[in-house]
């Protein structure tokens, strides 16, 4: 608390700021189900992070790409909600739909994308299934919110960015999303490709000059910023930018223009702890 008294966060922890800021949060989620209806891809390719659901310390791949017919998104029982940590049980309706869903997967563009990876020099773990019929929150999170339980084919991209020693440095990342980009331009198929990054901001202690830092070189196709940032920051929760950058890369190989939709720190204490949460997309330029 004593690093940040200067900041007046005390300001921002209040019933009514935090109501308004969840507002916001949910406004900005609606517009981006929105745009997603209104550009109306036949696919999908997510990156996200998995938080120990489907891997475990024994095997924690630092690129995985599912080339599978389809992806289980199980549901939990009351005795294993009961078992989870404050805070994440209530949140599963977020991801999970009652009863859990089986959704169609893309095997023939997962398949690409690992071969092109592979000429790109990355070493890519290829999943035929997603481990324990499971689906880690941060696709289960779009499947719900943003494309509101009408999935479309997808390609789950999951990335190590919280579990050292292997978490892929950011520049590798952003290399990464290029390579995707060239899987999906170079694939023979006329579908059209929604390419969608999962994750929030910084947390859970908010650093507002990183992600507008960040955004920043989003918006201008550029890594140079983030790149000078240092490895440390992606760390625990705020390494999900991870999960962007990929996207951020591919953007900016497609030269597509990024359209910021909200940021929103959602501040929990007067000493910075809480999530900053941003939501963005990319449109081809005119």
């Amino acid at each position: 608390m004593q690093l940040r008294r200067g900041e007046n966060l005390d300001q921002q922890i209040t019933l009514e700021i935090w109501k308004a800021r969840h507002a916001a949060c949910r406004t900005a989620i609606s517009k981006m189900a929105d745009m997603f209806e209104k550009v109306k891809p036949d696919i999908a390719v997510i990156v996200g992070n998995d938080q120990m659901e489907i891997f475990n310390d024994t095997l924690i791949p630092a690129f995985s790409v599912l080339w599978g017919e389809q992806i289980i998104n199980s549901a939990r029982s009351e005795e294993r909600l009961a078992r989870l940590p404050p805070g994440v049980a209530i949140a599963t309706p977020g991801h999970i739909p009652p009863g859990g869903a089986t959704y169609p997967a893309v095997k023939d563009l997962g398949k690409h994308i690992i071969e092109r990876a592979v000429l790109d020099n990355f070493d890519v773990a290829a999943m035929t299934k997603l481990p324990k019929d499971e689906t880690p929150h941060a696709f289960g999170f779009v499947y719900r919110q943003i494309m509101n339980d009408r999935v479309v084919p997808s390609v789950p991209v999951v990335l190590n960015t919280f579990y050292p020693p292997n978490q892929p440095t950011a520049a590798r990342c952003y290399d990464f999303g290029k390579s995707i980009a060239k899987a999906i331009e170079s694939w023979d198929s006329d579908a059209r490709v929604a390419l969608i990054a999962s994750g929030g901001m910084t947390h859970f202690v908010i650093d507002e000059e990183i992600d507008h830092a960040i955004l920043a070189d989003m918006r201008e196709g550029s890594m140079e910023k983030t790149a000078g940032l240092g490895e440390s920051i992606f760390q625990s929760g705020t390494s999900e930018i991870k999960n962007w950058i990929p996207v951020a890369g591919a953007m900016a190989e497609l030269k597509f223009q990024m359209h910021l939709v909200d940021y929103v720190p959602c501040y929990r204490s007067e000493a910075g702890t809480g999530n900053a949460m941003g939501f963005v997309y990319w449109l081809p330029t005119a």
